[in-house]
């Protein structure tokens, strides 16, 4: 088509007015086709002129990134977003090809993932400007992270059935015996008595310990019937926290609840959602030796409901966060390493997402969301239409 359009132009002078005006329909028609294309990409494209003027953006890139587009206005004073200006002021004033870099940025209360791709537009063999494309990776990236995590647990299966069967049994076996023994011990002098209650206390808890392991390791594998009741996510938080309330305080720790009166109710097992946020507590109380400020909010906000734990604790590095929820991994000297994953396998059981962000600076903050079933939201809104 660029090659008719080519040729009419060559011919104008020849054209009389009704051929200029169907040329001239037909660039505008072939203009917004690939304005169109452009637009329906999944893709936010931005082209720059060689001044670094934005000539182009799509509705993918102004759907990304807060900007306010005019077009020919530099590239730095159109963009909004502080961190997106950062990344772009530096990509082109260096006048590098990038491929794949990726970023991170705050948006809506949520981390979002791009991987942005800069590349010369070159035009009769010389450089006209910038093409930028950018990509959202975030779900991308979160799917290969269950992948991963998927993986992991499915690979613990076939072990668990084994090594549970192996230890669990003779853990009974050894519990029975020893209260035997013990019954016959008694029988002896109270001095030898009491020299061999020592020593049974400590084999008790070590047989307590190991049936722990088993137990939490099963929990890790084995598949979970979840009872789904209606309920109320807030009621459930206000009773965790009036739960600890007291332990918080004997630890200089601050609990705060920022609770959203407009969540609605939604289906979830109690038992196990109050599991999963008081292994949540318990590891934010433990990141916090020395006190700190603990908060527990909720948010409905795009038809899911928004859970957010939040400490100022120790926080945890950026090479473990990759790690957090993978079995049998642990920052701490005792426990089993299994307690994230718990959480993670009954979030995912909610059909739920759970995120952690934190740095040594500033604590850590764990994001749960919940979907809310489509027939609620059109409830929510209904009756908000009413009021």
């Amino acid at each position: 088509m660029v090659d008719f359009f080519r040729r009419a132009l060559k011919k104008l002078d020849r054209l009389n007015s009704e051929q200029r005006k169907a040329l001239l329909i037909s660039a505008v028609e072939e203009i917004d086709l690939l304005g169109n294309v452009l637009d329906s990409i999944d893709m936010g494209i931005l082209v720059c002129d060689n001044k670094d003027n934005l000539v182009l953006a799509n509705k993918c890139a102004l759907r990304m990134i807060s900007m306010n587009y005019v077009e020919g206005v530099k590239l730095e004073d159109a963009i909004l977003d502080d961190q997106f200006i950062e990344t772009f002021k530096d990509i082109i004033a260096n006048r590098e090809k990038i491929i794949d870099k990726e970023i991170e940025i705050d948006q809506q209360e949520r981390k979002k993932l791009y991987s942005v791709n800069v590349v010369p537009l070159v035009h009769n063999k010389k450089i006209a400007g910038t093409l930028i494309y950018i990509e959202d990776i975030t779900e991308k990236r979160r799917g290969e992270a269950r992948l991963r995590r998927a993986e992991n647990l499915a690979s613990l299966t076939t072990l668990a059935a084994g090594v549970a069967h192996e230890i669990k049994n003779p853990l009974g076996s050894i519990s029975i015996h020893l209260q035997l023994l013990q019954k016959a011990l008694a029988k002896k002098s109270e001095a030898t008595e009491k020299k061999t209650d020592k020593y049974f206390s400590v084999i008790k808890e070590e047989i307590d310990r190991l049936n722990r392991i088993v137990v939490d390791f099963l929990f890790a594998v084995r598949p979970m019937n979840l009872e789904l009741r209606e309920g109320d996510i807030n009621e459930l938080i206000a009773q965790i926290m009036e739960f600890v309330k007291f332990e918080m305080e004997q630890s200089n720790i601050v609990c705060m609840l920022e609770l959203d009166e407009n969540l609605p109710k939604i289906l979830f097992d109690e038992r196990y959602m109050k599991q999963a946020l008081l292994n949540l507590i318990k590891n934010a109380q433990a990141a916090m030796p020395k006190g700190g400020v603990f908060t527990a909010a909720t948010k409905f906000a795009d038809n899911e409901i928004r859970i957010s734990l939040c400490d100022t604790g120790i926080g945890i590095s950026k090479e473990d966060l990759a790690k957090i929820f993978e079995p049998y991994f642990t920052t701490r000297e005792t426990g089993t390493g299994l307690g994230l994953t718990q959480v993670y396998k009954i979030i995912r059981e909610h059909q739920g997402e759970i995120t952690v962000d934190s740095s040594p600076e500033t604590g850590a903050e764990f994001r749960i969301i919940l979907p809310v079933p489509q027939k609620d939201t059109r409830l929510i809104a209904y009756n908000g239409g009413q009021s």
